[in-house]
Order: structure tokens, then C-alpha cells, then sequence
């Protein structure tokens, strides 16, 4: 071999082992900034103190499941009562810090198996009528949702009273009302344990989507509403963060008449657009894009709380298993809408809504089936309407009901 043959391959070696060094050198950096920015987000993070429902007594739970219930409350004040910045208000359509309250809009159950099994996310209507688990101001029963807020209320107005500073009294009067909510939704759900929670408000959701915009999601028909400020075309489609603030709230169609919408199918849009946001998660690779990455913890530590014992980089890896499709979504039934006291409220079974949620939770080995068809029933076609409808994609599925069972990993199409 030719000296300068031997020279060459020697540079090469060399620069092979310059490249190797600076790949490895990149990818432990980016451990470490990942590492070490969770760190910083869980010192920064707010943890609360609310207490966390354990399992009733002969209520299934295995070793190394995981129960997270997420709270997205429609308050328009930040973790420590602050006005947010006014583009967010613009955004939902909300003038200022005094319009909303401390409603848990969104209530959704989400159930990892011991040993990475598929997850589901249970979501429960925020109107649905229940016994409330501690009676917050003298008040037994009212829809789900209002448990935070009367809690919040009744607890402030308890600690001011004894002259607790207003800062204080205020952060735990809202752990009081997290402690409410969860153990009234443990309570209507069977006597569920909560292992976790996640409370996110308005302004996190909004933040989060600005960090990954634009997104996709998908519409059965055409929309518009005046209310929330959604226009949306039918199809597949992408939104800015603005967007899905209106995406995720709208509840009505103020423009087309045979458009029909309810507050189950305003619940199938959260679940819709979580689905694609995790898809958007997994495809931007958000994880290891260090900006963004640093946006969502920002947002965290202005917009979220958690409870004491809540490991963030737990969840970093849960969140990337499910943007993997690993979940099902499933709503809560319905039996009939109804009126108490004025109030518009969902009648339920909540015998029946226990014995759904432990076969959620725990289901029955599935029996074996000759039959060769697939178990997800086919969606249905979308009926004749003024307003135009969606043609067939190949990267959303559809669902006409808003009960039907949504598994993730595709782009849903929703009413």
C-alpha cells in the first residue's frame, strides 16, 4: 500500500472519529438540556397541596398503573389570580380578567395500565348533575364542572373572613377546590383513585399552541359560530393558535340550519384536538426541538399546576408514548339533557357510569372471534346538510357520534 493510501485512510479514521465525537457530544448535550430544563420547570412549576382520592374500598387497582385526571378550567386569571395579557382574551373572545369563573370546562380521566399497556382517556360532560363529594358552601348536588368553584368560593370567603392575607387565602382556597373536584369525579366515577393531576387554564392551552402552530384538525361539515369566533370549511385543515382556542369551545352553528351542535360535541373537539396535537408533538419532533421545548415550559410554569409528588419527567415520557396513538378517548353517556333550578344539566346513571368506567379501566380478557371483521365500527355517512361537507382523507378518520370510541393516531374528523 501506497503511502499516500495509508495517509488517507488514517485522515479519514480521524475524521470519522471527529464526527463520532461531535454526534455524541450533541446528543448527550441534548439529554442534558432536556434534563436539566424539567428540573428547572418542576422548581418553577406550581404544586399544589390538594389532596388525592385514593380507591374506594373493593375498587380494582393494579401495581404501577397510573390515574391523571387533567382539569382545564375556563378562569380567566393565571396559578396566582393574575390578569393574563390581553391577547389572550382577544383570543377567547373575553374582554377582561372579570368575565369566567373557576368552571372545570374540560374533565378528563386518563388511565395508563401497569406495564404500558394502551391508555384511555375518559372524559366527563361538564354539565352532568352529581352528588358533590363535600358539600362546598351547603351545596349537595349541581353539575360537575361547578365543584372547583363553589369549593374556591366557599373556602376564600372562609379564610378571609378569619383573616387570612389575601395571596394566602387565595392559593388555598383553590387547593381546596381542586381537592373538591377530584374527589367528586373519583366519587361519580366508582370510587377511582387519582394518582396525579394536571390544571391547566385557558392562557396554557393557548400558549401550547402557539409553541407548535399550526395544527391539523378535521370537520365533518363546515361551521361558523359567533360566539367562540369559529369559521371553519369542511375537511382536513390547518389552524393557528387562535383557531383552536375557537375549535375547542364551539358548542353551536350560528350560520348554517342544519349544522346541530352540543356541548358532547364541543367535549369531542377537546378530544380531537388533543389527539392532534400529539400527533403534531410526535411529527415537529417537539422533544427534541430545544425552542419549543423551552416555550412549553415556560408555559408550565406560568399556566399549569400539579400535584406534590408529580414527576415531570414522567410525564415528558408518557407524553411521548401517547403521541405515539397509544390511547383511546371515550365519552361519558348521556341518559337525557334536563333542567334543575333553571340550570341546563345532563341526567346520568351514575350506577351505570361506575360500572363503565371500571370496564374502561380494567376490561374483561376480549373472547376470541372467528368472524375475521374488524371491532371498530364503520363510520357512518354524514347526513345531507346546507352546509358543505368533508371528503374522504387518508390521514383523519371519521366519527359522526360523539360516543363513539376515538382512537388516536390519526387526524379525527368531527362534527
Amino acid at each position: 500500500m501506497s503511502p499516500t493510501s495509508h495517509r488517507v485512510r488514517r485522515n479519514r479514521r480521524r475524521l470519522l472519529l471527529i464526527v463520532a465525537a461531535v454526534v455524541t457530544t450533541a446528543v448527550v448535550s441534548a439529554v442534558a438540556f432536556v434534563a436539566f430544563n424539567l428540573a428547572g420547570a418542576a422548581n418553577g412549576i406550581h404544586h399544589s397541596d390538594a389532596e388525592l382520592p385514593t380507591a374506594a374500598p373493593g375498587v380494582a387497582q393494579d401495581e404501577g398503573e397510573q390515574n391523571i385526571l387533567i382539569m382545564g378550567l375556563d378562569s380567566r386569571v393565571d396559578e396566582d389570580g393574575k390578569p393574563y395579557p390581553q391577547e389572550i382574551y382577544d383570543a377567547i373572545h373575553a374582554e377582561d380578567a372579570s368575565v369566567g369563573g373557576y368552571n372545570t370546562n374540560v374533565l378528563m380521566y386518563v388511565h395508563i395500565p401497569a406495564g404500558g399497556g394502551q391508555a384511555v382517556a375518559v372524559s366527563i360532560p361538564r354539565d352532568d348533575y352529581v352528588d358533590y363529594a363535600g358539600a362546598p358552601g351547603g351545596t349537595t348536588k349541581g353539575k360537575i364542572k361547578e365543584a372547583y368553584g363553589r369549593a374556591f368560593a366557599a373556602k376564600n370567603d372562609e379564610l378571609r373572613a378569619a383573616g387570612v392575607a389575601e395571596d394566602d387565602a387565595y392559593q388555598q382556597a383553590r387547593d381546596a377546590a381542586r381537592t373538591e373536584e377530584m374527589q367528586t369525579v373519583s366519587q361519580f366515577s366508582g370510587g377511582v383513585p387519582i394518582d396525579h393531576f394536571v390544571e391547566v387554564t385557558m392562557a396554557a392551552f393557548y400558549r401550547v399552541a402557539q409553541a407548535v402552530q399550526p395544527i391539523s384538525v378535521c370537520l365533518n361539515h363546515a361551521t361558523a359560530d359567533t360566539y367562540s369566533g369559529a369559521d371553519f370549511v369542511a375537511g382536513e385543515q390547518q389552524i393557528d393558535a387562535a383557531q383552536a382556542m375557537a375549535f375547542v369551545r364551539q358548542r353551536r352553528d350560528t350560520k348554517y340550519d342544519d349544522v346541530f351542535l352540543t356541548d358532547l360535541d364541543r367535549t369531542r373537539r377537546q378530544q380531537a384536538f388533543m389527539v392532534s396535537l400529539a400527533l403534531k408533538l410526535r411529527d415537529a419532533q417537539t422533544f427534541t426541538d430545544f425552542g419549543r421545548l423551552q416555550d412549553l415550559l415556560d408555559t408550565a410554569k406560568q399556566y399549569v399546576a400539579v400535584d406534590k409528588g408529580f414527576d415531570l419527567l414522567s410525564l415528558a415520557s408518557t407524553a411521548q408514548r401517547l403521541a405515539g396513538g397509544d390511547v383511546t378517548f371515550q365519552t361519558l353517556p348521556v341518559e337525557r339533557f334536563g333542567t334543575v333550578d333553571g340550570e341546563s344539566v345532563n341526567i346520568v346513571d351514575q350506577k351505570a357510569i361506575a360500572a363503565q368506567v371500571g370496564a374502561l379501566l380494567h376490561p374483561a380478557p376480549a373472547a376470541t372471534t372467528d368472524s375475521g371483521t374488524d371491532a371498530t365500527p364503520d363510520p357512518t355517512d354524514a347526513p345531507a346538510t346546507s352546509a358543505p361537507a368533508a371528503s374522504p382523507s387518508p390521514t383523519s378518520s371519521v366519527y359522526t357520534d360523539s360516543q363513539q370510541p376515538m382512537r388516536a393516531g390519526l387526524v379525527p374528523c368531527v362534527n
